[in-house]
Parts: C-alpha cells; structure tokens; sequence
C-alpha cells in the first residue's frame, strides 16, 4: 500500500496542500481531481520524491515500484533511436543477456573436465534460468506492440529521437513507463499528446493493467472509462470518492448544496449571536453571555465555499452571415519535400456546420485546417473561400505571437472588442486568471497560461468560422464547460481538431476522419463515429482471405492457428482476470445490498414501522444509501462488462 500522511506543503503565505492523507492500494484506478493550481502535480511530485514537503511522509515498501509521467519536460538520449531508447528501460535485463554471452565465451575457453568449467556450468545454469523468466526474449515484440498502439509506425522505430516533436517525446516516454509496470503508475495529464485512436488503446491497457493507476486529467471520458475512485484536491485539502469522475461530479453538486445551507445557518447564526452582543455589550447583568458569545464567534469554524468559476458564461460575439458554402477543397493536393500529405482531395464545410478532425497523429489534420484557414500553402488545386467568410484561427503556437511586454488585461483590450473592462476580467477569469493574474506580464506566463490567453484573444473577434487546433489542451474543467457552452451557442461555423470526446460530444454534428491517404466524413458526433469505426473493423475482420493454400500449407496453418489460439486464450484470461476478479467481488456486495433493501421493504410494509419517527429515520436514510449504492454498482458493473468485451472484441480483431 502507499500511504500519505499529513503532507502539508506553504508556497509563500498560502498553504498549497494541508495535512494531506490518503492511502493507495495496489490495482486501484484513481482519479486525482481539482482546479488548476490546487497542487495536483505538486502532490505526484511528492510522491515520487521530486518535491519536498515541508510535513508528513510518503510510506511504500521495499517490493513495490513507483512510475511517473510528468505533464512535460522529459529528457530522451538522442543519440539512440526511437526502439533502443525505449528499450533503454530494461538495460538491466540487456546486462544479464550479456553476461549469459559472457559465460557462453569462457565456457568454450576453459577445459570441460576442469573445476573451473562446472562453477561456470553452474553459473551460466542460474543465468540462463534468471534471464528466461525475465521476460527479454518477448520484450521486443511487447515494445514494438505498445509503440504501435501510441501511434508510431514500424518505420519511425529506427528513426533518431532527435527527429521527433515535444509531443511524440512524450508519448516515448509513456511507452517506457507502460512496458515498466510499476506497482503505480503516476500520470500527469496523460492524453494531452495523444489522438483518439492511440488514446483508445490506451484506455484499453490501463482497463487490464494489473498495478494501481492514479491519474491527473481534464479528459472526463477519459477519467470516466479507466476510473473507479476519485480523490479530489480543493482548498489544500483532500476528499475521497467511490467512484468515477461522474458519480464525483454529482456527489459533489450534493455536498455544495448542503454546505451551501449550512453556510446560510451559520451566517443567521452569527448575525443573532452579533446582534445580543450589540445589544448587551455595555449592561453588566448581561456581561458574562456578552463574553460567553464572543468566545462562540472567536471559536467558531466559519464554513468557506469555493468561488463558483463554472457560473460565469459569455457568448461569442454575433458573427457576420456568411454565403451557405464557406470553405470549398477541390483537387487538393499537399506535400512536404517527398512526403505526400494530401492527393487530390475534394472538401465542403457549409454555413452552421460544427465539425471535429480526428484521426492519426502524423495523418495530417493539422496542415489541413491550416489550409482551411488560409494559412498553409498548397501545391495544386484549389481553396474557395465562401461569400463574407471570416476566419478566426486558434493553435498552440499563436500563444508565441502575443506581445511580451503587455499584461493579460491589455491584450485583450488590444483584441479589437469594445467590450467593458469588467467584461474583460470575466473572460480572463473563464481562462483561469483571478484577481492580480490579469496584470501579469505575457513575458512571465507559462506555456499554458500563454495558450489560454491566446484562446480568450481569439474569442472576442466576430469571426463567422472559427478553427481550433486543441484548444482544451491547457484548461481546467471548468473552463472547458464555459468554452464548450459557448461554441454550442455560436451560430457561426466551427471546425475542432481535439481529442477531448466529452468535450466534442455535445457541440459537433459531423466528424472529419484524415487518415493516410484519404479522408472520409461521419455524419454525427465523436461518439457515433468511434461505434462506426469499431462495426467497420468488424466487418473488415470478417471478410474471408482471397489467398488459396495448399494441403500442406492448410495443415501448418492449422497447427499454427491452434498455437495462436491457446496464446490469445491466454492473453485474454491475463488480461481480463483482474476485471473479471472486481466483477465478482462486485456482484457479491450487489448480491447483500440487494438483500439488505429488501430487509427494510419488508419492515416498511409493517403496520406499526411508521410509529417509531427515529426509526423511520434511521431505515429511510439506510434505504437511500442503499438504492443510491446500487445504482453505482450496477453501473460499475455494466462499465466492467463493457471492458471485457472491449478487451475481447480488440483481441478477435487482432486474431
């Protein structure tokens, strides 16, 4: 088990984490949750030894291991290729295969009726049983697998790292802490550099990894999919959820309306108690309850609520109407040096349409919205840009262009907008800058606070298209629902390229898949086009193979299909039996509740149950815990079920 206990961590007068405990058990899938800025990563940097604390402790015995992706920065060897850095991982297993050769050579060396050659026959008998167990003569195939599924193709595992962007470095270093397998595995913002498809089978390989995972995202879906507890980090301090981020969502929606009448109780509480101080402070026969109320209110735990950030909303500036054809692709064709991007390809976004581009890392959505908006050159074909078509264009890169020496407050005054300068704060407030942060200058911002203050420039244009390039990357929660609301409130045109399924769900209605070589449209949200794709594969996979075989070949294959199988059953049970493990356990605990409920419906069909008003009580509140606990389990056990036949249906497409 790991244990925290007590971590209290001050930056300046505020104290950023306070007395934090909490314990991780091995297997667990857990969500760490919060505002930006509420100590998440602080916290895995902590755990994993990289900050200190200024109290409490990290406990983790000596047999278990810890794993950590930070959210950036990390440093690969770049004079290794993309395999040999990722097989870097396991260099104590490459040193064991090269002493095994080294006992080989000396064997050959030394006589065989000698004392020497049976203390090396013996030696190399112990190496050699080390080094089959270990796992090495199938490492290769599992990196090539994990890489794979990460995006990267057989061609780039022997291309240079140097060779790779900021994002495929990262993903390099996920595949060497996966194939790790550490007893946790520590996550920070995992999916930010990862497409749809490799984020899928990401998903897939934490739902059947068998050490704990805990992990810090703003991907709800994500979250929703690979989680089954939630710790929740606000105002320095730390909260516990059974459950998803969802089932914490709702949890929490309750906690703030109690804590939100409690609150108001308090406060007319205080206010009587202040007024019959005001009153009797200066009568000497009231003088003792005078003191006696004082001290009440010194001692008194006034409840604090968080600033609700998710209640403020703005709408995009009207857009100008634009011709019912806004941006048309005809013959297109697109290329860097050798490589070739686009051949040919024919494109129509009309007037209102809210599309996502999805597909493949590498497969080129990036240069083509840059050609949709006009800046990205093309070598044959034609771009035609609609009647009265205004672009606005939002990527990562933009938050480069912005004016070091101005504040957050004065770019956006410079944005072109009329609006109030208190409107101004609202919206800087959206994108996560509070009180003083708007008058910090662009030159001290990080990257992410760059990002959104570009994100927040763009919106205050009247622009009628609209085209992001992974604009949720660098926002909180919360700021990803205002940005959402707003864009399915806009009645312009919107073209996304993003990840972020919980986010484009409910704004899209068509999805642009680019893949090598070909484009092809799905008309409906993310969620329809991944379920599309998934029947496609199907009946991909189902279609018998042209190739004609011989007695022989029908014979060997046979053999081989046998072998083949008996691998994938047991890959399959590997893969499934810790799910399948929960499963019972689960249906065990639905199996009691189930039997409890009916206990206390039995009771409440008793003439005299509703005599006792205590009693009713105690049973009504234990029959609401029970009915609310069996809603998440039924529905935990329906997201299992969902994991196995995932796990399932992935390893008969693979077969």
């Amino acid at each position: 088990m790991l244990a925290l206990e007590n971590i209290t961590l001050h930056l300046g007068d505020r104290e950023l984490l306070d007395g934090v405990s909490t314990f991780i058990n091995p297997g667990e899938r857990i969500g760490l949750v919060g505002p930006n800025g509420a100590g998440k990563s602080t916290l895995l940097k902590i755990i994993m030894g990289i900050q200190e604390c200024d109290e409490g402790s990290v406990a983790l015995s000596n047999e278990e291991s810890l794993g950590y992706l930070p959210q950036d920065g990390v440093d690969p060897d770049f004079t290794l290729t993309v395999i040999e850095e990722v097989e870097s991982a396991f260099a104590e297993l490459f040193e064991l295969e090269m002493k095994v050769k080294t006992v080989q050579e000396k064997l050959a060396e030394v006589d065989h009726d000698s004392k020497e050659y049976e203390q090396l026959m013996e030696r190399y008998g112990k190496l050699q049983t080390e080094l089959e167990s270990s796992g090495l003569y199938g490492l290769r195939a599992e990196v090539e697998k994990v890489l794979m599924g990460l995006g990267f193709s057989e061609e780039d595992f022997h291309r240079s790292t140097s060779e790779f962007s900021g994002g495929w470095l990262m993903r390099i270093a996920l595949a060497k802490l996966l194939l790790k397998r550490p007893t946790y595995l520590l996550l920070d913002e995992p999916t930010n550099h990862l497409d749809i498809e490799s984020l899928q089978w990401m998903e897939n390989f934490l739902n059947s990894y068998e050490g704990a995972v805990v992990v810090v995202s703003h991907d709800k879906a994500f979250l929703d999919t690979i989680t089954n507890r939630t710790l929740a980090l606000r105002s320095g301090e730390i909260s516990d959820y059974a459950g998803n981020y969802s089932f914490y969502e709702k949890k929490w929606e309750e906690e703030k309306e109690l804590l939100l009448n409690a609150k108001k109780n308090q406060e007319k509480k205080i206010q009587q108690t202040q007024e019959f101080i005001d009153r009797f402070r200066y009568k000497a026969s009231k003088a003792s309850q005078v003191q006696s109320r004082v001290k009440q209110l010194e001692k008194m735990d006034r409840i604090e609520l968080e600033e609700e950030q998710s209640k403020v909303s703005f709408r995009f500036p009207e857009p100008p109407r634009s011709g019912q054809v806004v941006i048309k692709l005809e013959n297109l064709h697109k290329s860097y040096d050798d490589t070739q991007v686009f051949e040919g390809i024919d494109y129509e976004i009309e007037r209102g349409d809210k599309i996502a581009v999805v597909g493949p890392n590498g497969a080129g959505k990036s240069t083509l919205i840059r050609i949709l908006a006009g800046m990205e050159p093309h070598q044959k074909g034609e771009r035609i840009e609609g009647h009265n078509v205004t672009v606005n264009y939002f990527a990562q890169h933009q938050a480069d262009e912005l004016n070091p020496k101005k504040d957050a407050l004065e770019t956006l005054k410079e944005a072109g907008s009329d609006a109030k300068e208190s409107r101004l704060r609202t919206i800087l407030g959206c994108f996560l800058f509070q009180g003083d942060d708007v008058f910090k200058k662009v030159k001290v911002l990080s990257g992410g606070e760059k990002s959104r203050l570009a994100l927040a420039k763009m919106l205050l244009s009247p622009a009628n298209l609209l085209i992001f390039d992974e604009p949720t990357n660098h926002l909180d929660m919360s700021s990803k629902n205002i940005l959402q609301q707003a864009i399915q409130q806009y009645e312009g045109t919107v073209v996304i390229v993003s990840h972020d399924r919980d986010f484009l769900d409910p704004i899209v209605d068509k999805v642009l898949d680019v893949q090598p070589g070909y484009i092809k449209t799905y008309l409906g949200n993310v969620s329809y086009y991944l379920t599309r794709k998934r029947e496609e594969a199907e009946a991909e996979s189902e279609k018998p193979s042209p190739q004609k075989e011989t007695k022989e070949d029908n014979q060997l294959s046979r053999k081989e299909q046998r072998r083949i199988e008996a691998e994938r059953r047991n890959e399959l049970n590997r893969q499934t039996k810790p799910i399948r493990k929960k499963v019972e356990a689960l249906e065990k605990e639905i199996e009691e509740k189930e039997l409890r409920k009916a206990e206390i419906e039995e009771e409440m069909t008793k003439p005299d149950f509703y005599d006792d008003a205590e009693n009713v009580k105690k049973f009504s509140l234990e029959y609401d815990q029970l009915k609310a606990d069996l809603t998440d389990h039924y529905s935990k056990w329906e997201e299992y079920q969902s994991r196995i036949e995932a796990i399932e249906a992935e390893m008969t497409v693979d077969s």
